[in-house]
């Protein structure tokens, strides 16, 4: 009988070591995959503050030293709305963990125009159509926001990691009527034309500018259009007009006949 029950206690002792070898400070240990610690499974990045960054998000606060930034900066786009560009430090987009845990370094980010949401974005590149502006309400100050793959918004002293850019007013990206178009900037000197002629290839009911630069006194003509400006000698003129015919159409120089550009409307 006491045999038994020394066999029986030897084998709960057995069991003991077992499991506690099993734990990691009196907790269960997490499953993860091979060379992933456990931060990175449970995406316990940071600190998760109640605050959030205004659109929902909360706040997950990280040290200054080694946190993720972010600059911006925009331009137009010679056909329609913005190029914008996110520069982008102690950072990586991650788009294909999107929904997973927080980890220092990576995830996404969203672009907001006057506070309103605009687009999620998943790399350095981004064109922001004016129809896409014209869908938010139109507005003038973009910001870019860093996210981590869970949707919170990274922090540094409880304040969101982003960066403010102003898209010009009156530009094409925030015109409430836009019209994109083609500039041809031609020189005419000493009886040469700069570039050579060649065909420019416009799309019907773009807005075509014509910028001429003459050292001579002489008239501009579109044919086809029926399009004239005068070329006073040493000025810059600029003969503006809608392609809404389609075809091939010569711009020449009258007196000096000279042929400085084709048009071709498709």
């Amino acid at each position: 009988m006491r045999a038994g029950r020394r066999a029986a206690l030897s084998l709960l002792a057995a069991a003991a070591l077992v499991l506690g070898a099993g734990a990691c400070g009196g907790r269960a240990t997490t499953h993860h995959k091979p060379g992933t610690s456990h931060e990175q499974a449970t995406g316990s990045t940071g600190r998760l503050l109640t605050a959030t960054d205004g659109s929902g998000h909360r706040l997950r606060q990280v040290d200054a030293e080694g946190a993720p930034g972010v600059t911006l900066a925009v331009r137009p786009d010679s056909e329609d709305g913005w190029n914008v560009h996110l520069s982008v430090r102690n950072f990586r987009f991650t788009p294909d963990s999107v929904g997973g845990a927080a980890l220092l370094g990576r995830g996404h980010a969203r672009l907001f125009l006057d506070g309103h949401s605009l687009a999620r974005v998943y790399g350095t590149w981004f064109h922001l159509p004016e129809s896409l502006l014209r869908a938010a309400g139109g507005g003038t100050r973009l910001t870019a926001r860093l996210y981590a793959d869970d949707h919170t918004a990274w922090a540094v002293d409880a304040a969101p990691v982003q960066a403010t850019a102003t898209l010009t007013e009156g530009a094409p990206a925030t015109s409430p009527t836009p019209t994109p178009g083609t500039t041809v900037e031609i020189s005419v000197r000493d009886g040469k034309v700069s570039p050579a002629p060649g065909r420019t290839e416009i799309k019907k009911g773009r807005t075509v500018r014509l910028r001429i630069t003459s050292d001579r006194a002489d008239t501009l003509h579109v044919h086809g259009y029926d399009k004239e400006a005068r070329l006073p000698a040493g000025r810059t003129v600029t003969l503006t007009f809608t392609a809404d015919r389609t075809g091939l159409f010569e711009v020449e120089t009258h007196e000096s006949e000279l042929l400085l550009t084709q048009l071709v409307v498709r």
